[in-house]
């Protein structure tokens, strides 16, 4: 999720809503794709009944397509699915940033010192 910095929430409430939304859509899609995965599954068991009753080249060259497509599709689904992960665990494990402190050398002791005392106004 690439986001400009200006369309990203200020509050807590709102960023939760935004992550709960980016959420949905990724397990929608993940739905999607394996819905879709089942079903040429099942069109190839179908195809392949009817390759062993009555040969026929339309069939075969059918079930290679749909092979083909399924197994694109299978790996497109794994290599979201690893995408998912180390992006995840590149957010879980990624430490805060340390904050640097400023360091002051002490003053030297060769200078001369002067102390003022400024008055508050009655």
């Amino acid at each position: 999720m690439t986001t400009p910095l200006d369309a990203l929430p200020s509050d807590l409430a709102a960023a939760h809503a935004m992550i709960l939304a980016e959420r949905a859509r990724a397990n929608a899609a993940s739905a999607s794709a394996d819905a879709m995965i089942a079903h040429l599954r099942l069109e190839i068991e179908k195809l392949r009944r009817a390759l062993y009753g009555v040969r026929s080249e339309r069939k075969a060259r059918l079930l290679e397509q749909m092979e083909l497509q399924l197994e694109e599709l299978e790996t497109a689904a794994a290599e979201d699915d690893l995408l998912a992960e180390q992006a995840a665990a590149k957010t879980r494990s990624a430490p805060r940033p340390q904050r640097k402190r400023p360091s002051r050398k002490p003053f030297p002791a060769h200078l001369p010192r002067e102390r003022v005392v400024i008055p508050a106004p009655a």
